[in-house]
């Protein structure tokens, strides 16, 4: 879904592929602007209108997408998953997991993920 959202313009692209890798960095709206040499009211007007989306909700689906990634593949704890993907909490994944997919982490976590292939 995100590769369908990529911006017209260079510099929001790359700001979009330094975002993936950057989930725990503070992504607001000011600092995402002072990166790409933009003035935040002139950064969020061009970012929605080349995405599509607000850039809170974009890092936030981005942010999902990487969780959600983590819980298919992964035993790792809820908690430090949310962590990991710059939620601070679980609580904040979940609310973010809710808004995004309509499912919880945990709910998510049973229903996909890649389990390990059985013996017979």
């Amino acid at each position: 879904l995100l590769e369908f959202q990529a911006a017209a313009r260079q510099p929001l692209r790359e700001l979009q592929d330094w975002l993936a890798e950057h989930l725990q960095d503070d992504l607001s709206v000011d600092v995402l602007a002072a990166r790409v040499h933009m003035s935040p009211r002139n950064f969020a007007r061009v970012f929605r209108r080349e995405v599509g989306e607000t850039p809170a909700r974009f890092v936030e689906q981005i942010r999902v997408d990487a969780a959600r990634r983590f819980l298919e593949e992964s035993d790792q704890a809820i908690e430090r998953i949310a962590r990991d993907c710059g939620f601070g909490s679980a609580d904040s994944m979940r609310r973010s997991f809710l808004r995004v997919l309509r499912v919880a982490p945990s709910d998510y976590r049973d229903r996909f993920r890649a389990s390990a292939p059985s013996v017979s």
